[in-house]
């Protein structure tokens, strides 16, 4: 039998009868329950310096995460460990936050509800729709593309940008490279991130990105904050030339007394893309599937590192 310790205390017994697993509760607010555990199941959310017990565990083999993102994890991860995302989890929610903060911000709904208390009916027509805009979504992944067919709906115009240029799909013509960037972005009146945070991608966003998008474009970052240059991003939205739209921020959580919170033209929510109810359905099916492919000598689907 695997052992597999699971950090949500009420996915235990949905995941108990996965052949050749035995599930464990974990935490990882504490030691470990005990030293045969050769999968881990982090939590979804709380300090990443609880990873620091997988040092701990000395039949450790891999560690299955319920995030999308990874960067968190990899300094606490022990040599000849396996790391895998939560690839396909947060496809859904994310994707429908990040159509929502575009919609938001387009049709100046939180100008609305600040209004609503005073009784203030604002003069608002003619604000942009998110219909017939070109929309550039960097980062096309899964998440990237369950966006991808989100704004299709909406009949938005959908540019694909991922790493390196590639084939398109049954939703875009071709995937371009984020070297075509520079060209892109002028011509794209939506920017959509969704690419995970590395050495390559960290303040991707930098004054001279924000500076190509066309006047009063919009940023949606639901990727991660360090994404964005945010010194760089405050410059640009205080001058009125571009807006955002932001799920991620930083620093995390985003201070108080910081000016990004009261600049004109952004829209902020608190880092909540994937949680909603569609999360623990999802979480659960793709676990009871990496499981059972784990148990059976097969490996991971989504490994990371």
């Amino acid at each position: 039998m695997v052992v597999v310790s699971i950090a949500e205390q009420e996915w235990v017994e949905p995941l108990s009868d996965v052949p050749g697993v035995e599930v464990v509760h974990w935490d990882m607010k504490a030691d470990p329950p005990r030293d045969d555990i050769e999968v881990v199941v982090p939590p979804y959310m709380g300090n990443p310096k609880r990873l620091e017990r997988l040092a701990q565990l000395p039949k450790l083999q891999a560690v299955q995460l319920v995030t999308a993102g990874y960067e968190h994890a990899i300094p606490y991860l022990p040599d000849g460990v396996q790391l895998a995302n939560g690839r396909g989890i947060h496809d859904t929610s994310t994707a429908e936050l990040a159509v929502g903060l575009a919609i938001a911000a387009q049709r100046g709904i939180a100008e609305a509800v600040r209004a609503q208390p005073e009784g203030d009916w604002l003069r608002m027509a003619g604000r942009p729709s998110l219909a017939d805009r070109h929309a550039l979504v960097i980062g096309y992944g899964s998440i990237g593309r369950a966006l991808a067919k989100r704004l299709l709906a909406f009949e938005v115009e959908v540019t694909a940008v991922a790493s390196k240029p590639r084939d398109g799909d049954e939703l875009v013509d071709r995937v371009h490279g984020i070297d075509e960037l520079p060209d892109l972005l002028p011509q794209h009146d939506v920017v959509f991130l969704i690419v995970p945070l590395t050495d390559a991608t960290r303040h991707l966003v930098d004054a001279d990105f924000l500076a190509a998008m066309p006047p009063n474009a919009l940023l949606v970052n639901v990727a991660r904050g360090g994404v964005v240059d945010t010194d760089a991003l405050v410059e640009a939205c205080a001058a009125g030339r571009v807006r955002a739209a932001l799920d991620v921020t930083e620093p995390e959580p985003l201070p108080q007394e910081h000016p990004l919170w009261r600049t004109q033209g952004v829209l902020i929510t608190p880092h909540v893309g994937g949680a909603t109810t569609a999360f623990t359905p999802r979480a659960l099916r793709l676990l009871r599937t990496e499981l059972r492919r784990y148990a059976a000598g097969e490996p991971l689907q989504n490994p990371v590192r």
